[in-house]
């Protein structure tokens, strides 16, 4: 856990990764990049908590998901992630970027024709005593 990460500074750094890694996807690929503007928190621990949220990308129209999924794997082989490949529960290719220090993540997968999305979760923080864990952060 981050002692000094709050809830704000978990979901920009979390939403600064998805754009990063949409950003990986070569322009003429892209229709549009829609981030999320909340996220929830789950529990991670005792008194902790992680943001999560998403970001979808519109691929132009013939752009197979996958060879993007793909590319966006080797971009990130010898990165500070940890990378955990296979199919999805629908059998989509998806890559997973795992921090080996912290429980940061981003799941990049198809979803559904012509769009990739990207999954993020923040590493562990603790909230401020009084703020509610439930609704949108």
């Amino acid at each position: 856990m981050e002692s000094e990460l709050t809830w704000q500074k978990a979901k920009a750094q979390s939403q600064a990764m998805e754009l990063e890694i949409a950003n990986l996807i070569p322009e003429d690929n892209v229709v549009k990049i829609e981030q999320k503007a909340t996220g929830i928190l789950f529990e991670c621990g005792e008194a902790q908590h992680r943001w999560k949220g998403s970001a979808a990308v519109t691929l132009s129209a013939g752009t197979d998901p996958e060879p993007i999924v793909r590319a966006i794997e080797a971009h990130f082989q010898d990165s500070r992630f940890n990378l955990k490949t296979g199919p999805d529960i629908v059998g989509d290719y998806r890559v997973q970027l795992r921090s080996p220090d912290t429980s940061e993540n981003y799941i990049i997968v198809k979803d559904g024709p012509g769009e990739v999305r990207i999954a993020s979760g923040s590493p562990c923080f603790a909230l401020p005593e009084g703020v509610y864990p439930g609704g949108d952060f």
